[in-house]
């Protein structure tokens, strides 16, 4: 049963009663894109609305009138970032030079959500290729939070996190080359999760998986529970023979997760920023939580986190940012002096960038080894709430606490786990080991039980 509005419902709960034919697609489908057109002209969260939705969402009801099932996702709309590619749907990458440029094919993750039975109904704002701390660009502006308009949701699945956290998206898939589907989740109080390095295809994605930083970009779900993110992830998981670095390697199942004795380390404060009191007390009510399901929790964090965050940056730009310039450039993009980061990035030696290179996997040893005493790292996923529009380039964003881990390539997500002071959600962090997904959302699923999870905002 779904209680509460349809368009609040989670995607399992949509998938079901779906399935059962207590709910129509039709309806599910019209609920949300209801809810898009009454909070999109506040948070300008969705930038391409998808056409046939409505026809799409009927054929997928008299497919189970006929008795045919597509997939586990069958009739249950979903919106998605507007990084990857979608067949007769409009994609930009938040680029000026793509501005009507539609794809023929569909992204791996895209093709393999149609596949499930999903409808897609709309495309959610990015930053420029993804590369901002917060959701804007010049084609279609700033997406705002649900919770509090003068804030950003962050980046650079903001549009993703802020249209699901307001209730007009089920799910959604974003992607996170240093924090950006964990950070969004954090400011917008909902799901999400990184998965491992090489669990997820990455074609037809922008930027794809070329290169230093998109062997650290991942893409993973969003949406209003834990399980959902599980839903989803075994759908778009496994190798497509296209990206190289996907591995076919099963997904564990979170419920098969035996919480005694699990060992966890809660991590209050990284050593490189100090988070809020309130994000302080929200995980340590996570660890006490943990320690009623019966888990082994200790209070100490790993050596080299700050390090690999300080390192990950450097990296980043060692080219002068040369590659995410040739991505503007082939888009047809002018760049201009509004491109500082482009225009004033200094490159680094060769030697350096080797240098570097040798020392993050040195670190990388290091929390491998740190991982035969410990099953999971509980953290803040930042240290402060959401931010006002246009500070997001501040030396207080917060990204040390996530940018570890996309050096390492192991899974981390982000559940609500408190609130601050006006309401605004406070997510926590969880990190395993490599391809240990399951242990990750188990933590997560704990946490959620305990906080209450998502809320609703005002909007």
């Amino acid at each position: 049963m779904i209680d509460g509005p349809l368009h609040e419902a989670t995607t399992s709960q949509l998938a079901t009663a779906i399935g059962e034919r207590h709910v129509s697609a039709r309806d599910a489908t019209a609920a949300c894109l209801t809810r898009i057109a009454d909070v999109n002209p506040r948070i300008n969260a969705v930038v391409q609305l998808a056409d046939g939705a409505i026809e799409s969402a009927e054929l997928a009801d008299a497919e189970l009138a006929a008795g045919r099932t597509v997939g586990p996702l069958h009739g249950v709309p979903f919106t998605i970032k507007d990084s990857y590619d979608t067949a007769g749907v409009r994609t930009t990458a938040g680029t000026v030079g793509w501005r009507e440029r539609v794809p023929a094919t569909d992204a791996t993750v895209v093709a393999r959500l149609r596949a499930a039975g999903a409808v897609l109904i709309g495309k959610t704002n990015t930053p420029e290729f993804t590369w901002s701390n917060e959701t804007t660009n010049r084609l279609f502006g700033a997406t705002s939070n649900p919770y509090d308009l003068g804030r950003s949701p962050g980046g650079s699945s903001g549009g993703s996190a802020a249209i699901v956290a307001a209730g007009g998206s089920p799910f959604d898939v974003g992607s996170d080359t240093a924090d950006s589907i964990r950070l969004p989740s954090h400011y917008c109080g909902v799901a999400g999760i990184k998965p491992t390095q090489g669990r997820v295809s990455r074609s037809g994605h922008w930027p794809s998986f070329h290169g230093i930083v998109g062997s650290w970009t991942q893409l993973g779900p969003i949406a209003r529970s834990v399980a959902d993110l599980d839903l989803v992830l075994r759908l778009i998981a496994g190798p497509d023979g296209r990206d190289p670095h996907v591995q076919p390697i099963a997904l564990g199942d979170p419920a098969a997760v035996d919480l005694t004795g699990l060992r966890v380390a809660l991590v209050t404060d990284n050593g490189v920023e100090t988070p809020t009191p309130e994000t302080i007390a929200a995980v340590r009510e996570a660890g006490l939580a943990l320690t009623d399901a019966g888990a082994s929790v200790e209070e100490r964090r790993p050596e080299g986190v700050a390090e690999l965050s300080e390192i990950w940056w450097t990296v980043a730009q060692a080219d002068g940012h040369a590659w995410l310039r040739r991505l503007i450039e082939r888009a047809g993009t002018p760049i201009d002096d509004s491109y500082p980061w482009l225009t004033e990035t200094t490159e680094i030696a060769a030697s350096e960038l080797t240098r570097l290179l040798e020392r993050i996997d040195e670190l990388r040893g290091l929390m491998t080894a740190y991982l035969g005493t410990t099953d999971v790292i509980v953290s803040p996923a930042a240290p402060r709430p959401a931010f006002p529009h246009g500070e997001g380039s501040g030396d207080e964003y917060g990204d040390s606490y996530c940018e570890p881990y996309n050096l390492t390539g192991w899974p981390a997500g982000v559940v609500r786990g408190g609130t601050a002071p006006g309401g605004l959600p406070i997510g926590v962090q969880a990190a395993a080991g490599p391809w240990r997904e399951d242990r990750v959302l188990a933590t997560l699923a704990v946490i959620e039980a305990a906080s209450g999870g998502w809320q609703r905002p005002a909007i």
